[in-house]
């Protein structure tokens, strides 16, 4: 059953169909990987259409078993990127989200429409109380997405993170529903 939810205009985010997907996603990321790599050793090490098939049909699967969501993100009725509830902590009844975007439509406000689009979900479909954002301290535009977006700073996990270049510290931002339901 297809799921996506029309953000803006422009702007959705759907279930991934991974046989449609894979390729645009794998081009996306082939495309990008100067940008990604830094921040997501995933992009670094995925080599072909096939290896973006098999996430996909994973995170299908895990999307099945309430253990993730995982979205594509599509602006003008194409895919952009990717957005995700990456697990759910049933006793906090909270999750982290993670995205990425391809380099030639960043700057465009997409991100952070489509986090909006994402905390709808959240607080209102699936019942989560908080919603977590980690983002290298030096990953400013990940870092601005959870500033622009209210999250609230809860600190800096220290080596919160394994990049390929080592371990470095994390912000932690997160917003609760009653913030969220303020704004």
């Amino acid at each position: 059953m297809p799921f996506e939810y029309q953000v803006s205009d422009e702007i959705a985010i759907a279930i991934p169909n991974p046989k449609r997907d894979a390729e645009p996603l794998y081009k996306l990321v082939e495309s990008s990987r100067k940008e990604l790599g830094p921040w997501l050793p995933w992009a670094n090490k995925m080599s072909s259409a096939k290896d973006e098939l098999d996430f996909l049909e994973e995170v299908s699967v895990h999307a099945g078993e309430g253990k993730s969501l995982n979205l594509v993100l599509r602006y003008q009725n194409r895919p952009a990127g990717m957005i995700s509830f990456n697990g759910f902590d049933e006793l906090s009844h909270s999750s982290d989200v993670g995205y990425w975007l391809n380099t030639a439509d960043t700057g465009k406000g997409i991100v952070g429409k489509a986090l909006q689009g994402i905390l709808k979900i959240g607080f209102e479909e699936l019942g989560l109380n908080k919603i977590i954002i980690e983002a290298a301290v030096e990953n400013e535009r990940s870092n601005q997405v959870a500033q622009r977006a209210g999250f609230h700073l809860d600190g800096v996990s220290r080596s919160g993170i394994l990049l390929d270049t080592g371990f470095t510290d994390v912000n932690i931002y997160s917003i609760l529903k009653d913030d969220w339901k303020s704004k």
